[in-house]
């Protein structure tokens, strides 16, 4: 049983304790009100930047990224302002954070060179899902953009992974860009041809073709060469068209010439 000299001294120290708790609790709470509001307003600012960003037509890959980069970084500086109001230290926290992430970015270096050419193909679009592009010793039809890589489809339907950074730091040939593009198909016939009749049998080939061009119009040209005359067939198509088309009238050329009785070269060839 408790002693009235007991009780007493246990009333003075609880209420000696009252003003701390009452302290610590009135924290408790602000910080509490202050994590919900500032985790509301974070959670509308990015909607708006969502809605912002949908409107400057940004591709939604990078879309989805960046919002999700920012609201990250805004939550974190949330929380570690929340956690000092409470009295918790966050000075070594902080450090400690920014020493593990210039830890991760040197071992990462390659990696993170690569999301920022991602980043600036997305951003500035030099190609897009189906185009058909050249860079950095590749070439093929684009199938998706990733975040660290580019993959492309090549003529023989092989699939090409590019690392962003190269493309980002290379030139890129984007054939599809273009309204329209230049076909070349190119034969080889004997000094002794009729170059007017070749070149009238040529053309006749396009004739009526609605996936040729009209303007520029079509053009044939020689160009002589040490035992025989170099011939191109040039023609205009929508970038889509350019192989099928070289490979269709290449097959023409060849044996529309042959059956006038043209000598077509040994190294007679086809080319875009």
């Amino acid at each position: 049983m408790l002693m009235p000299n007991q009780v007493t001294s246990l009333w003075t120290q609880f209420n000696g304790w009252m003003p701390v708790i009452l302290g610590y609790v009135g924290q408790f709470v602000l910080a509490l009100i202050v994590l919900m509001v500032g985790w509301t307003i974070i959670n509308m600012v990015t909607r708006a930047m969502g809605r912002m960003m949908a409107a400057s037509h940004i591709e939604p890959t990078l879309r989805g990224f960046l919002l999700s980069v920012v609201g990250l970084l805004l939550k974190a500086l949330l929380l570690i302002s929340v956690a000092s109001m409470v009295g918790i230290a966050t000075t070594s926290f902080v450090a400690v954070l920014g020493a593990a992430g210039l830890a991760v970015g040197m071992a990462l270096q390659g990696s993170l060179a690569n999301f920022a050419g991602g980043v600036l193909i997305l951003l500035f679009r030099p190609f897009e899902v189906g185009d058909a592009i050249t860079a950095g010793g590749s070439s093929g039809t684009v199938v998706s953009i990733e975040m660290f890589r580019t993959v492309l489809r090549d003529a023989s339907n092989k699939f090409i992974y590019v690392p962003n950074g190269t493309l980002s730091n290379n030139i890129v040939v984007n054939s599809s860009q273009a309204e329209s593009v230049v076909a070349t198909v190119g034969l080889l016939i004997d000094y002794g041809d009729d170059l007017d009749k070749a070149r009238s049998l040529l053309l006749s080939l396009l004739q009526g073709d609605e996936l040729v061009l009209t303007t520029p119009a079509p053009s044939v040209s020689f160009l002589p060469q040490a035992a025989n005359i170099a011939v191109s067939l040039c023609f205009c198509c929508a970038p889509g068209n350019t192989t099928a088309l070289t490979a269709k009238y290449a097959e023409a050329a060849i044996k529309s010439l042959s059956r006038e009785g043209y000598r077509l070269g040994i190294s007679a060839r086809a080319g875009a």
